[in-house]
């Protein structure tokens, strides 16, 4: 669904990257592919390579990495029985120096028995003192970490992660800022421990950071949480790179898992991958009161080394887009653009929430006059501006109709199907049942009445032939979470211990 008669705006010309605006960002287009999603397709050819290699080298790569793994744990478990809190010493104690250099020797050993023999590094990695926060991006697979295991920087993981056996330890050694999602405060606290070692002037190692907060296809780059930019200080920018014929790095919230990512890449003769370190970014006075700027301006200078452009999409959006069980949205969805809008915007979505409830219960009172958007842009408490008209649009879009108030099954169909979130949806049945008169059209008196004579109608008329999601043989497919997007990553749900026809309530 999109907007009627309107075709995306484009980014106004950005000035100088330490004054321009964020604004701008703000006002771009979403991206002609959506970024949370990714499909592999295999050849006849290529089914037939990873047939010949899952039989041959796959067995032996995958031993040889599990072996080199277990070979480093014992030596970090030893490096690590001291307080992972205690402040450095500088320089750097030689036993630890030792430990570091044969960390990254082993662990290059396993990443080279995965298959990625090279690793282009580009540029030069700055000092802690230079740039104590490195800013990586696009994040799109567990293979990035790689550049964490070669520069052996800190990073921000979920505090559960410890308990991963021998990855947990391997990590702990790298000094990691822990995220809690038991505690309310842990978010506020890690801001303030990143703080406190970004300004030690090079005591801690580097803290290595995805700005992002989840993983993507790598066509675009997301908006930029501005964790990393609070403190204010000098950021190294990072980029990415997997140029390989087929794609079997990426992992995002749909699309192949992570064992089947895992299986396809050590099933590839050859894995590139390129780490190219950008010119360290310093912050301009604005910037510094502004992390939301910074963020932008640093995300604009990584996408023009990328060549790919930037959007408004955020973490928020991939949960709307991609949600547990049946409730998906479609690729196309106008409510991700309305997400995009509301925070061009800037308004809260807790209050907006609360403005469209109050703007709802004054239309009933219209009784089917139509409201201007002069109107709409009162409620919202925002001027009339294209970004309140696009979101106007929106609401027209969605739920315009006949002058009467009927739709036909077309209409039905293109509302169910982003209501219930479903990219394909057979509705004929369905508006046959309402449609009892044989008028081609239906009201919405119509449709309430057979609701509340057939409260399970989507079962019977739109899935009568699909299993509940609440039968105990078929729970609903769970996200995989994200090793390295920590508190960003896809939390637990309940929804699939829901029956099918409270959800579509």
């Amino acid at each position: 669904m999109r907007l009627r008669g309107r075709g995306p705006r484009a980014a106004p010309a950005s000035s100088a990257a330490s004054s321009a605006g964020a604004g701008d960002a703000r006002l771009l287009a979403p991206p002609g592919r959506n970024p949370f999603v990714h499909e592999l397709r295999l050849s006849a050819l290529r089914k037939a390579q990873v047939t010949l290699m899952t039989l041959t080298l796959f067995p032996l790569r995958l031993l040889v990495a599990t072996f080199m793994m277990l070979l480093a744990w014992p030596i970090v478990l030893v490096a690590s029985l001291g307080s992972a809190e205690q402040e450095p010493t500088q320089p750097p104690a030689l036993w630890r120096r030792v430990v570091d250099f044969l960390l990254r020797a082993i662990l290059r050993t396993m990443w080279f028995a995965g298959g990625f023999h090279r690793v282009i590094v580009k540029g030069r990695q700055a000092l802690p003192t230079e740039a104590a926060i490195l800013t990586l991006a696009p994040h799109s697979s567990y293979f990035d970490a790689i550049p964490i295991t070669m520069t052996m920087s800190s990073i921000v993981m979920k505090a559960e992660s410890r308990d991963i056996p021998i990855w947990g330890t391997l990590m702990q050694h790298i000094r990691p800022l822990l995220v809690s999602r038991s505690d309310k405060d842990s978010r506020r606290k890690t801001v303030e421990e990143i703080k406190r070692r970004a300004q030690s002037n090079g005591k801690w190692p580097q803290i290595m950071i995805f700005p992002e907060g989840t993983c993507t296809n790598r066509t675009c780059l997301i908006t930029f949480k501005p964790g990393a930019f609070i403190p204010g200080v000098p950021v190294q920018p990072v980029v990415l790179r997997y140029p390989n014929k087929l794609d079997t790095i990426t992992w995002t919230w749909q699309g192949p898992g992570a064992l089947k990512i895992l299986w396809l890449t050590l099933c590839q003769f050859h894995n590139q991958v390129e780490i190219e370190f950008l010119p360290v970014y310093s912050p301009s006075e604005a910037e510094k009161k502004d992390p939301v700027l910074y963020a932008s301006n640093v995300r604009r200078v990584m996408a023009a080394a990328l060549g790919v452009p930037v959007t408004d999409y955020t973490y928020e959006d991939c949960q709307l887009a991609l949600a547990e069980g049946q409730l998906r949205l479609p690729a196309d969805t106008c409510l991700l653009e309305f997400a995009r809008l509301v925070r061009g915007l800037g308004l809260k979505p807790e209050k907006l929430e609360q403005d469209l409830d109050r703007y709802a219960e004054s239309a009933k009172t219209r009784r089917g006059e139509k409201i201007r958007l002069a109107e709409f842009a009162a409620f919202l408490q925002a001027p009339a501006s294209a970004a309140v008209e696009d979101l106007f649009s929106l609401f027209d879009e969605m739920y315009g109709s006949e002058e009467d108030g009927s739709i036909d099954e077309d209409a039905l169909s293109s509302i169910l199907k982003t209501a219930l979130g479903v990219a394909e949806l057979t509705v004929t049945d369905l508006f046959r049942a309402i449609d009892q008169e044989e008028k081609e059209k239906i009201t919405f008196a119509d449709f309430n009445r057979l609701a509340e004579t057939s409260p399970n109608f989507a079962e019977e008329y739109l899935y009568p032939s699909q299993t509940r999601p609440d039968s105990p043989g078929q729970p609903p497919p769970a996200p995989a979470p994200n090793g390295f997007c920590v508190d960003f990553s896809p939390k637990s749900s309940d929804a699939g211990e829901k029956p099918f026809h409270k959800k579509l309530d």
